[in-house]
């Protein structure tokens, strides 16, 4: 009992020695990739998943954890030079990310407090144009693909990198207007 004691003693010191610290925003580690047996269903799971996020806050995580995801995946195809999965990857990122605004103005029209949301989204779209620009320093402009059996398709790596980054730039700015 007395080992207790001092434990808790000791415990309650540090505590309030050790700095309260703001975490810096974290990507997730990467999930499954297209290849993989499970990415489809995996997928499937994100979508059915939608269904169990009630209010704007929860849709704002919702949709903002799908965008962090989808980010990973690309800058992971982007790597290993899998161009054409990688510029599918980035889109539905961008097509998550773009959605924060709607939920955050619909809380905030609620009543809720949403500075929090605000400060998470503006980090991750920090994050998220910093980790663009290394993708966009790592790829070529354009890139031609040429499947064995169909026409070619140039995929304007550059710009729809350029766009994506302008688009966590508007999230940011309408997010800090609300």
């Amino acid at each position: 009992m007395k080992n207790f004691v001092y434990l808790l003693i000791f415990a309650s010191c540090l505590l309030l020695i050790v700095p309260n610290t703001h975490a810096d925003y974290v990507l997730p580690y990467p999930s499954y990739m297209p290849g993989n047996k499970i990415y489809r269903i995996s997928r499937i799971a994100d979508t059915l998943k939608s269904y169990w996020y009630f209010g704007n806050i929860a849709k704002v995580k919702y949709h903002l954890g799908l965008a962090d995801k989808y980010l990973v995946e690309a800058k992971t195809l982007f790597e290993y030079k899998q161009y054409l999965l990688a510029v599918d990857a980035l889109r539905r990122s961008s097509d998550h990310f773009k959605t924060l605004p709607v939920f955050l103005k619909n809380a905030r029209g609620e009543g809720k407090d949403i500075s929090q949301q605000k400060r998470t989204v503006n980090d991750a779209a920090d994050l998220h144009i910093r980790v663009l620009e290394q993708a966009a320093s790592a790829v070529p402009d354009e890139f031609l693909w040429q499947p064995e059996k169909a026409e070619s398709t140039v995929l304007p790596m550059s710009s729809l990198i350029r766009e994506a980054k302008s688009l966590r730039r508007a999230v940011k700015d309408i997010s800090e207007d609300l």
